[in-house]
């Protein structure tokens, strides 16, 4: 009998080794003339522990992890074909404590299915989101994710349904969906595994907006660092077109939506959507001044919807389980779930995709285990490079970006990047700086000189130099530059900066004045 076996085709996997896994099972297969059939999935989000291997039993699938070249012979002879003991062996993947407190809306397919099988998607419940659509017809898409509460999942949370009925009343004669895949964050890796573990359920949720709004053409823009993504897409893309889920007439119905991959350079900026918009026309990434907005004059001066991948993922599910069902989730005005990407100095980090209000601590300490290194943590940052730094005594803040926001924090696309007590918060925030004045675009002033101005004012606060005096320029040249620079880069500078200054003054060799039992 055939026993089929699953190992991740994941970038992660692949840099952990599961090639090599890949061709170590075949060869001790062959040898002990035991036929398997091997299939490349996306991971389940579980990083510390791949490759993970899973075998399909009578059972369910039971999974062996993180298995190494080394490891296949003896698995063979412990039996893991039918899910026997190991030293490895995890058990049955869903029960695992990591994945049995998520709510996965978005993930549920990531790690199950083959991510270019038409057939496995459709079996999973693929589609079901797009057959509503076409029976709702695009009002009552637009509504459906207006009952849903979904806000942008990158960086300001704005409502989805209000921008997709901007594009939806513009009169023009084409429109466009524009997919922002550019995950340029430290510590995020959510837009990578969708697209490489689950690529259809992106295709099916611009073709969903698409059809709300009434474009016809879509781009997926990502960047070049993502070769394994931009493979699964391009693949899933022409499978969709083949099966009739791409093209003129789109399952049958009366419209018509075609989409493509397009990859750009690795500019930080151009995940910023007007500058992302100047790159894919084909030219150098710079911000656009607002207005008018992409909405109204977006690429190629057509509407135009600009999603990232999170937001227009969670878009099959609210079409198929209904708006409401997905606003159940969540708190406050942070409704749904959330794919929460934990990294850095953590001993289990990985995707955890749960609904807004889980706290911080619980995803760092609880559903994080702690730090690697065994030292106590000392603050996370939150929201990629650009997010402030958020001190343990404030850990009890829920997931919420009403509930960062007051804390001048962000939530961003949700990765949060763990240090421990050995982080030098002034090295830290001199890196915002200095990233800030390399990946600026340099069309705005505060932007291009205040962060090259901010790398020298730092230095000379660590050098001791005047240091009371440039501590008050640095507080004074963040301010100018949250509020005068023309995006976020410029303007979310400040942020990890001034909460490495406030919650950390010591470290920069000011008076500490923080009182933790106030915060």
């Amino acid at each position: 009998m055939t026993v089929r076996i699953y190992v991740p085709k994941d970038a992660c996997a692949i840099a952990c080794g599961a090639d090599e896994v890949v061709e170590a099972i075949q060869a001790a297969a062959l040898a002990r003339k035991q036929p398997v059939e091997i299939i490349r999935t996306g991971s389940r989000g579980m990083l510390w522990l791949e490759p993970l291997v899973e075998v399909a039993t009578p059972e369910g699938r039971i999974a062996y992890g993180p298995v190494e070249e080394g490891d296949v012979a003896g698995l063979f002879d412990t039996g893991f074909l039918a899910g026997g003991a190991h030293a490895l062996r995890i058990g049955r993947p869903e029960e695992h404590p990591f994945m049995a407190k998520q709510t996965r809306l978005t993930f549920a397919r990531c790690g199950i299915v083959d991510p270019t099988s038409y057939t496995d998607y459709v079996a999973h419940g693929g589609y079901k989101g797009l057959e509503r659509a076409l029976a709702l017809g695009p009002v009552g898409i637009i509504e459906e994710v207006k009952k849903s509460g979904l806000r942008g999942r990158g960086g300001a949370g704005f409502p989805t349904a209000i921008k997709w009925k901007t594009v939806a009343d513009a009169r023009d004669d084409r429109k466009y969906i524009v997919c922002n895949a550019d995950e340029g964050d430290s510590g995020t890796f959510a837009d990578r595994m969708i697209m490489e573990g689950d690529p259809f359920e992106l295709i099916e949720g611009m073709t969903i907006a698409g059809i709300a709004v009434g474009a016809t053409k879509g781009y997926v823009y990502t960047r070049s660092e993502y070769p394994h993504a931009i493979a699964a897409m391009e693949k899933a893309i022409e499978v969709a077109r083949q099966h009739g889920m791409l093209g003129i007439n789109i399952a049958g119905s009366t419209h018509s939506f075609d989409m493509e991959v397009r990859m750009g350079a690795g500019a930080y900026v151009c995940g910023e959507e007007t500058a992302l918009l100047d790159s894919l026309e084909g030219g150098r990434g710079t911000v656009r001044a607002k207005p008018p907005l992409p909405a109204h004059k977006g690429l190629f001066q057509k509407p135009t919807v600009i999603n990232n991948v999170l937001s227009l993922t969670a878009v099959p599910h609210i079409l198929a389980d209904g708006g409401e069902f997905y606003a159940n989730f969540g708190m406050g005005r942070s409704r749904g779930t959330m794919p929460i990407q934990i990294a850095g100095n953590v001993k289990h980090g990985g995707l955890f995709e749960t609904a807004f209000g889980i706290t911080l601590g619980e995803l760092i300490n609880d559903i994080g285990g702690g730090t690697a290194s065994g030292r106590p943590v000392k603050a996370a940052q939150v929201g990629g490079p650009l997010g402030a730094y958020v001190p343990t005594w404030q850990f009890d803040l829920p997931f919420d970006y009403e509930a960062f926001a007051a804390k001048d924090a962000l939530i961003g696309h949700g990765g949060i990047v763990v240090f421990d007590e050995s982080a030098d918060m002034v090295k830290m925030a001199r890196f915002a700086m200095e990233f800030c004045s390399v990946e600026s675009c340099g069309k705005c002033t505060p932007c291009r000189i205040g962060s090259t101005r901010g790398v020298e004012v730092i230095d000379r606060i660590v050098a001791g130099e005047r240091r009371e005096k440039n501590l008050e320029v640095l507080k004074d040249l963040c301010q100018t530059m949250k509020l005068g620079s023309l995006c976020a880069l410029g303007g979310f500078t400040p942020y990890p900066v001034l909460s490495a200054l406030t919650h950390f003054p010591e470290e920069f060799g000011d008076t500490p004045r923080r009182l933790e039992a106030a915060e």
